[in-house]
């Protein structure tokens, strides 16, 4: 059994049944604190599907945690900069009517939230580590192009040869 105090549990509430019925686990609240029963596994996933709801992003990004083995990474704005000025880094990150962060969802793969002075990051475990690094570039001030040049660089997953593909045979000169 787990506990997690949330802010936004009207979200929770609201999508309790089919969360119980996805999650495979029971949900009850007492006011701001919800409580989660079930197996140790689905619990852990239950967990992380009810802290990106709380934190903002929408069901069925939260839901692809479970679903297409997604995880939950928050990077903390303020333990990459001596800024004070949050505001200006938050308004980088965005960018014009959100164009950066689009921009930076569809170079990365993961799916990006900015909340207060925090970034909440869903994707895959190996893309996470690209999406990482491109957000404290940013956060420290390296200019948007020279961002999205190193993740235009990147090697995807997609990209890799895991070795699963059967390689072309070669043609036998003697026949």
């Amino acid at each position: 059994m787990k506990t997690i105090i949330s802010e936004k549990f009207l979200r929770i509430i609201k999508n309790k049944k089919k969360l119980e019925q996805i999650l495979n686990v029971e949900i009850s609240n007492r006011g701001k604190e919800i409580t989660i029963e079930g197996d140790p596994a689905n619990e852990h996933i239950a967990l992380q599907v009810l802290d990106a709801l709380s934190f903002g992003f929408p069901f069925a990004t939260a839901i692809s945690i479970k679903e297409q083995d997604k995880v939950l990474e928050v990077l903390n704005i303020k333990e990459h900069t001596n800024r004070k000025d949050f505001a200006s880094i938050r308004a980088r990150i965005i960018g014009r009517e959100g164009k950066v962060l689009r921009t930076l969802s569809s170079l990365t793969g993961c799916d990006l939230e900015l909340r207060n002075n925090q970034m909440g990051i869903i994707g895959d475990s190996t893309l996470m580590k690209h999406a990482k690094e491109a957000l404290i570039s940013l956060i420290r001030g390296a200019k948007h192009g020279n961002v999205y040049t190193f993740l235009e660089r990147t090697p995807h997953l997609s990209d890799e040869d895991l070795g699963l593909k059967e390689k072309p045979k070669k043609k036998n000169k003697n026949l």
